[in-house]
């Protein structure tokens, strides 16, 4: 479905409809900023959904924090039950930076506990975007943080559908590809199983369904949903897209490049840090680089992967990271919820990142390609 459709027992009543046609006649003309004001209780949220359906256009709406962009989720799903209302916020429970202290010589390891049901929902989000138009993503301002190249998270979903040519070996090689691990005995998201001629996947943007895919020989003969839990069949399908685990997926070849690209840059900074004889900091850079490379070429990934994004997604230097943002068709709408409160938190995420990157960089913990993994400049 590409069209949002919108159920309510309500009509707009009072300044609600002069606001709805304010709005719409100004996005239609071209205007890129308006300014809708309502006391609390006034119905703002209400006439937000009738924009949204008027001009049925792909909808970002941000507020400043989980608890009302989980409020603002839960009343959009009421007003288009038929359409994607997904929910788009930071995925960690508890989260510790990594972090310098000069002055006490203190260094801070990142530390993160990753809720899992969030990074589903955030996954759901992102995958609803490529396979429709009538998309609303309620997001906190998570959504201007660094994501994956978008282009390359689309280029590795891997389709299957009954009557390809593919061997059961292929489709588990390009799983583990994409970030998945097997598990034969713990069958959760981000997960495959193996049993026979037959391949059981759990999708990065699923809770409780999983894809099984049936083989005969080197062709699939059948692609169906399952029950996660009682492996009892759902429905057949016809065709199925299976997205990557991970925002920063790459291909083998991106990586291999990049591998070279981080390379360079440590060599670089080594110089740099003996030509002012701070051997300490060399030693330290180019330990923790090393050890980052060996974790990249075998796994696919290491800690604090995120700081070399920009590497891995081939920008140049100082580019603007990807986020959500890019996920969206150009023509999306964008809603600032309690904008009083959202924008200056918008505003004042980059400079704070800003600081706390500089001394890890200056003292050898990372490499300047950390600066740009960073949230967007309010501009």
């Amino acid at each position: 479905m590409n069209q949002f459709r919108l159920k309510s027992d309500f009509k707009p009543t009072g300044d609600q409809p002069e606001a709805i046609e304010a709005l719409v006649a100004g996005v239609e003309s071209g205007m890129r900023m308006q300014n809708l004001l309502g006391v609390t209780g006034s119905g703002k949220t209400f006439t937000m959904a009738n924009v949204i359906a008027r001009l049925n256009r792909p909808t970002l709406v941000l507020a400043h924090n989980k608890t009302l962009a989980a409020q603002l989720c839960s009343e959009f799903r009421e007003f288009f039950p038929d359409n994607a209302v997904e929910y788009f916020v930071s995925y960690y429970d508890y989260y510790q930076p990594e972090a310098y202290i000069p002055g006490k010589d203190m260094y801070i390891e990142k530390d993160a506990l990753i809720n899992d049901e969030i990074d589903k929902l955030r996954h759901s989000a992102t995958s609803a975007l490529f396979e429709r138009r009538d998309v609303i993503i309620v997001a906190s301002v998570s959504c201007i943080y660094s994501l994956g190249d978008p282009e390359e998270y689309r280029a590795l979903v891997l389709a299957v559908r009954p009557g390809m040519a593919m061997s059961r070996d292929t489709l588990i090689r390009r799983l583990i590809a994409i970030s998945y691990e097997r598990n034969d005995i713990n069958f959760v998201r981000d997960k495959f199983r193996v049993r026979g001629d037959t391949v059981e996947i759990f999708p990065a943007s699923s809770g409780e369904n999983a894809i099984r895919v049936e083989f005969f020989g080197d062709e699939i003969d059948r692609v169906s949903e399952i029950n996660t839990l009682t492996g009892e069949l759902i429905r057949q399908l016809s065709y199925a897209a299976i997205y990557p685990a991970t925002h920063y997926a790459v291909s083998d070849e991106k990586r291999e490049a990049a591998l070279v690209e981080i390379e360079r840059e440590m060599e670089e900074r080594v110089a740099f840090f003996r030509g002012q004889d701070k051997l300490l900091e060399a030693q330290r850079i180019e330990e923790r680089t090393k050890y980052d490379l060996e974790m990249l070429r075998e796994i696919g990934f290491c800690s604090g992967v995120e700081n070399y994004s920009r590497v891995l997604a081939g920008r140049p230097v100082g580019s603007t990271p990807y986020t959500l943002l890019d996920y969206f068709p150009e023509d999306f709408l964008l809603f600032v919820d309690e904008s009083h409160v959202t924008l200056p938190q918008v505003r004042g995420m980059s400079g704070g990142d800003t600081a706390r990157k500089k001394n890890l960089v200056d003292f050898g913990f990372r490499l300047p390609s950390a600066y740009d993994n960073r949230p967007l400049y309010f501009e």
